[in-house]
């Protein structure tokens, strides 16, 4: 929609004779966008992002709803050099020649390079497939909106899942350990409250994979009683222990 409406602008503006751009404007190729992006039209403001990805990504596109995500952001304030910089950690750039000046937005301490930003934009559904098998975490909250797990984030097999304004770096839980491999699937089949038998000697369980996409909110849509698992709501998960 946004690309429509730059083509709109740009077809527009070919009947009119612009002036010379300044020298100074032309004096570094990075010159080219206010710190306060508000002050471009809508038209300028997609083509410094699009450049700038671009640039950053060697000739790589800006993907639509991450270009959707930033306009969003300069409205709400977001400065050119911020999304500069969000644009290098989500390309795994977040030290060395793209880190923005100050270091605030290098990389945090527990970054992977098997790490994956999914981001639920406008506050809808979203599923981005993990660079990696285990379980994930989140290691970084970009969003304004915390994100909760089981909440507005999870896991699903193969893929993360976010909601409500949720926007996070994921990567792989090296924390599970479950040396038995012992883990229990258990399913809410049409809605209904159900039990698995879980043995008891494995300890309490903990919720390794949600399989629905209903939500498996703890205490809510399942819980522990000794030797069972209890589901409702449609929650179907996979238990094991850590």
């Amino acid at each position: 929609m946004h690309r429509l409406v730059l083509m709109f602008c740009l077809a527009a503006a070919a009947a009119f004779t612009l002036p010379a751009a300044p020298a100074q404007a032309q004096a570094g190729a990075r010159a080219y966008a206010p710190e306060d992006l508000r002050q471009l039209r809508v038209s300028e403001r997609i083509r410094v992002l699009e450049k700038e990805y671009a640039e950053q990504s060697g000739g790589r596109r800006l993907p639509d709803d991450q270009l959707e995500f930033y306009l969003d952001q300069i409205e709400s304030g977001w400065t050119f050099s911020r999304i500069k910089a969000d644009m290098a950690r989500s390309l795994g750039h977040g030290q060395g020649g793209n880190r923005p000046p100050g270091g605030g937005w290098g990389r945090p301490p527990d970054w992977q390079q098997s790490s994956v930003i999914c981001s639920s934009i406008k506050d809808r559904y979203a599923e981005c497939s993990k660079p990696f098998r285990g379980q994930a975490r989140l290691v970084e909250n970009i969003s304004k909106t915390r994100c909760i797990e089981n909440q507005n984030w999870g896991n699903r097999r193969g893929v993360i899942w976010v909601n409500k304004g949720c926007r996070g770096r994921f990567a792989e839980d090296q924390r599970w350990g479950n040396p038995s491999g012992y883990t229990v699937t258990c399913s809410s089949i049409g809605d209904r409250y159900t039990t698995c038998a879980w043995n008891a000697r494995e300890g309490r369980p903990q919720l390794i994979e949600r399989l629905s996409k209903s939500s498996c909110s703890e205490g809510r849509d399942w819980g522990y009683r000794t030797g069972q698992i209890w589901v409702d709501n449609g929650c179907r998960a996979r238990f094991g222990r850590r």
